[in-house]
């Protein structure tokens, strides 16, 4: 990744350490919003392992990325793959919001 492509963590979850993390850069998000957020990605990481970070891109697109210790031989790339699919889909609505959300309060 190029520093261009380097994103700003909103949140992220490891499954090796067994934590989340929270930028308090948006610590004004309503808490239910930091809830979800927090469920949704612990919740990846216990299905799928590794490690997951939800990342806003410098034109505010919000990604999912992974990344995986090269031992650990229960990652599932295609379960990950489809695991992510899946909170896209689900989570649409907050995940459309929180561009939303920092297009207007980072970007502007």
């Amino acid at each position: 990744m190029t520093e261009e492509q380097a994103g700003e963590v909103l949140c992220g979850a490891n499954s090796y350490e067994e934590k989340y993390y929270f930028n308090e850069k948006f610590a004004n998000l309503p808490s239910s919003v930091k809830d979800e957020l927090h469920i949704l990605c612990v919740l990846f990481t216990e299905e799928c392992g590794g490690i997951l970070t939800l990342e806003f891109l410098p034109d505010g697109t919000l990604v999912f990325r992974t990344l995986v210790d090269d031992n650990d031989f229960y990652y599932d790339e295609i379960e990950a793959g489809l695991g992510i699919r899946k909170l896209r889909k689900e989570h649409a609505e907050l995940l459309e919001n929180l561009e939303l959300y920092y297009r207007t309060f980072f970007l502007s």
